[in-house]
């Protein structure tokens, strides 16, 4: 069953705007947003002192100076104020990993299986708006099963509601129509017939409910009352894998942020291991006193639950992380989350008895991998893994360095070189009895390289049956020879296109042997 906490800031605007600005309007002068509607400037939003003053949103701004003579004014920044509520949710991780917004001015929790982290709802709910308030962002917060319910108790019922698991019905009746999120049509209809609570719209027979204001105002009412379902999109996928750590006292010492990240970890894996699961993606974040969140992400080749392992990978990254005046809260989320059964291990009747119980290569390799790839970045760190083509530069793939699935394997009657030029070198005064003899000498780079063993030629044309066989030209067909010269070196060209006697030979370097 979800449990989702709204919160709703009736001045989210003015806040945001100080925040901003902190220093431009003090909270003891009368201050407004203006904006440009059909061109007259009107209030956008009003501070609380302003609205004692009699001041309110769309009233022309001429209006509201001749009222308040020393009104304090600004330009209205909606697209900043989005800015800064999409901040204010990744702020809001450190309570909960599925986090939506409201535009303009509200957001939503899910909070299912973590409100026990604070003993209960109501002690969640009273440190996430003591919290915001405490940053200058005042807002009102509810809790019930569904977003609807949630969102017209922040909005029209007493300040932070918790609503019993079923019981919707009891804390929505009194509230009037417009708690439901009407469109404007319906909710003007509503109001001209006299119904001024939402328990006489469900005291109504659902038909003509519907038939009269509509199928959205019945939908609207069903997602309060649990009866549908709504989705919210949350800023990033909620995941059933987090774990989180506050701290009685904030912390900033490298060796300290390092431990918690083991503890957080140590936490997050005991999870994994009683599902039965792995992860291959971890990320932590550190919340700062400020609000920031500075997150730090690892990935591991195969899936894992070790945590000193995982803590080893996030260590190194922790000389970017900057703890400001401290960090107060840490969270742990793993995605990417498999069945993880136990490792595998060596045991057969072959080899020491020392080597028995011992992991496989492969999971010896694999920390390995894990410390190079989050060093140097996941494109950096690949193995070559063979495509079924004759083409050399079409004959190979990256792959992650322990993927696996079937593969046709290399040729050993075929060898290729450990270095496949991405662009074949030309060569020059090359020495060869054509047509199928191979070079007796090259120069290559500015040196001159004798020949004394050879063998060849590979013929190799394009993949024809790939194109239009008029697109096919004699020219792409490719003999390849493998010589190696007076130091031991070994090489691998070819002569490009067909032998003609009235044309000279093109000779190209393409890879090297060991």
């Amino acid at each position: 069953m979800s449990r989702i906490l709204c919160a709703w800031s009736p001045n989210w605007a003015i806040s945001a705007w100080r925040r901003r600005n902190p220093t431009v309007a003090p909270p003891e002068t009368p201050f407004a947003l203006v904006e440009t509607v059909r061109r007259a400037r009107r209030l956008a939003a009003v501070c609380p002192r302003g609205q004692q003053l009699g001041l309110h949103a769309g009233q022309k701004a001429t209006d509201a100076r001749a009222l308040v003579p020393d009104l304090a004014l600004a330009e209205a920044e909606p697209e900043a104020d989005a800015a800064a509520l999409t901040a204010l949710v990744d702020w809001c991780v450190r309570f909960s990993p599925a986090v939506a917004a409201d535009p303009p001015d509200g957001l939503f929790l899910d909070i299912a299986g973590v409100a026990h982290l604070w003993g209960d709802e109501a002690g969640m709910l009273a440190d996430f708006l003591d919290r915001l308030a405490a940053n200058d962002l005042p807002f009102r917060g509810a809790i019930a099963d569904t977003p609807a319910a949630a969102w017209a108790l922040a909005r029209f019922g007493a300040d932070r509601t918790i609503v019993a698991p079923g019981d919707q019905v009891r804390f929505l009746a009194p509230l009037p129509p417009a708690a439901l999120r009407l469109d404007a049509e319906a909710a003007a209809q509503i109001e001209r017939l006299g119904l001024r609570r939402v328990e006489q719209l469900i005291a109504l027979p659902r038909g003509p409910l519907a038939r009269r204001f509509g199928q959205a105002t019945l939908d609207r009412l069903d997602q309060a009352l649990g009866r549908s379902r709504e989705a919210l999109r949350f800023r990033r996928p909620p995941t059933p894998w987090f774990a989180r750590l506050a701290f009685f006292e904030p912390i900033s010492a490298p060796e300290d942020m390092a431990r918690v990240a083991h503890d957080v970890l140590a936490r997050l894996c005991a999870r994994l291991e009683a599902g039965g699961q792995g992860a291959r993606r971890f990320e932590i974040a550190y919340h700062r006193l400020d609000g920031a969140a500075l997150p730090v992400a690892v990935g591991l080749s195969r899936p894992g639950r070790d945590p000193a392992r995982i803590a080893r990978l996030v260590a190194p990254k922790l000389e970017a992380v900057d703890p400001g005046f401290g960090v107060e809260v840490i969270t742990a989320e793993a995605h990417e989350v498999e069945s993880l059964s136990g490792r595998q291990i060596l045991l057969g009747d072959q080899g020491d008895l020392a080597d028995r119980g011992q992991p496989a290569a492969e999971e010896g390799v694999a920390a390995l991998v894990d410390r190079l790839v989050n060093r140097l970045g996941e494109d950096r760190v690949w193995r070559a893994r063979p495509v079924e083509s004759h083409v050399p530069e079409l004959a190979v793939e990256r792959a992650a360095p322990l993927a696996s699935g079937a593969t046709s394997g290399w040729n050993p009657a075929i060898p290729r070189p450990v270095r496949l030029f991405p662009r074949p070198e030309p060569l020059e005064n090359v020495m060869a009895l054509t047509p199928d003899d191979p070079p007796s000498q090259f120069r290559w780079r500015g040196r001159i390289h004798r020949v004394q063993r050879a063998e060849g030629p590979e013929r190799i044309a394009e993949e024809w049956w790939k194109r239009d066989l008029a697109e096919t030209r004699v020219g792409h067909v490719r003999d390849y020879y493998r010589v190696e010269d007076q130091a031991g070196a070994r090489f691998w060209l070819f002569r490009a296109g067909l032998y003609d006697p009235a044309q000279p030979a093109r000779w190209w370097m393409h890879g090297l042997f060991g």
